[in-house]
């Protein structure tokens, strides 16, 4: 079939006002995957087992919970970053820190404090290196923004997520922080570690296919949101991991990597409250102030709620 033949077929199924009110963005997005495919089968001379098959792989996907894994995977959130960015020049906004992915592991209701939080449940401190996480969030040029606030979520040492990985406490690694007066914010944790794929996964099983790896460097998660400012959906990768610039999320961006410094100090450890040597990350946050008639920053999908 050639391609006009194709949207004939494909608008015919689609285009029916006879049954009740039309969603005409529905619509126009179903009318136009459904006629790629349509060409895409014709192209590649997809068979009906490949097909079938495909639509196992979402079935069994989806039911894995795997389906935001595979769109960090396969490079689709990545894409959608950089679509944002674009948007962004058009309309004329520079600076701010910048954005990346959010990936599929985000739980809203963490504990909120103000200034510092320890994010951390003591269960680890034994096995890896305590951590502390600080910065200052302003605006662009520079100015303080009290009471922004920082949502902060990362692995434990086996590369887990609390909520998701029921062996964990509650809330564990994840936190909320409203910045103080001077705009800072600091977080006590772990030393994160990067994680990979579930090696028996449907997100790995396709990988596999593609000749490429499912892993993560090490990583910490942002939101952070202040009124009159575009929300900014980040992370940071840390320096030294072996795949921070082979990252299969393709989630490392220039900006975004930080350094973890080794605090041998007594005094400073002592005033930490410690008594062995930990690990000190900066991280300095630059929110954009809002905009009339500019792309929004704030993305409606489904997340994980405890």
């Amino acid at each position: 079939m050639n391609r006009q033949q194709i949207d004939a077929l494909v608008k015919e199924m689609n285009v029916d006002t006879a049954t009740g009110p039309v969603d005409a963005r529905v619509q126009q997005i179903v009318v136009r995957l459904v006629g790629d495919l349509f060409q895409a089968i014709e192209d590649l001379d997809i068979s009906q087992t490949e097909l079938w098959k495909g639509l196992e792989y979402f079935t069994d996907a989806g039911q894995a919970n795997e389906l935001g894994l595979l769109a960090a995977g396969l490079g689709l959130e990545h894409y959608l970053d950089l679509r944002a960015d674009e948007a962004d020049a058009k309309a004329g906004i520079t600076g701010g820190t910048p954005r990346t992915i959010e990936g599929p592991l985000y739980v809203a209701g963490a504990p909120e404090s103000t200034g510092f939080a320890r994010m951390d449940d003591g269960s680890e401190t034994d096995k890896i290196p305590t951590l502390f996480i600080e910065g200052t969030v302003t605006d662009t040029d520079g100015n303080i923004i009290e009471g922004a606030k920082v949502e902060v979520w990362h692995a434990n040492s086996l590369g887990n997520y609390s909520f998701f990985d029921k062996s964990q406490s509650d809330f564990n690694l994840r936190r909320s922080i409203l910045t103080a007066a001077d705009g800072k914010y600091v977080a006590q944790t772990t030393m994160p570690v990067g994680y990979g794929c579930p090696p028996d996964g449907t997100t790995q099983a396709v990988l596999n296919k593609l000749g490429r790896h499912g892993n993560r460097p090490s990583h910490v998660h942002y939101f952070v949101s202040a009124p009159g400012y575009r929300k900014l959906t980040t992370q940071f990768n840390i320096e030294g991991d072996q795949y921070l610039w082979d990252d299969f999320a393709f989630a490392t961006r220039d900006g975004l990597v930080a350094t973890a410094v080794d605090v041998t100090d007594e005094a400073e450890i002592t005033r930490r409250g410690l008594n062995q040597p930990f690990k000190h990350i900066t991280f300095n946050i630059e929110l954009v102030k809002e905009q009339q008639g500019v792309p929004s920053t704030e993305v409606d999908r489904r997340r994980a709620s405890a």
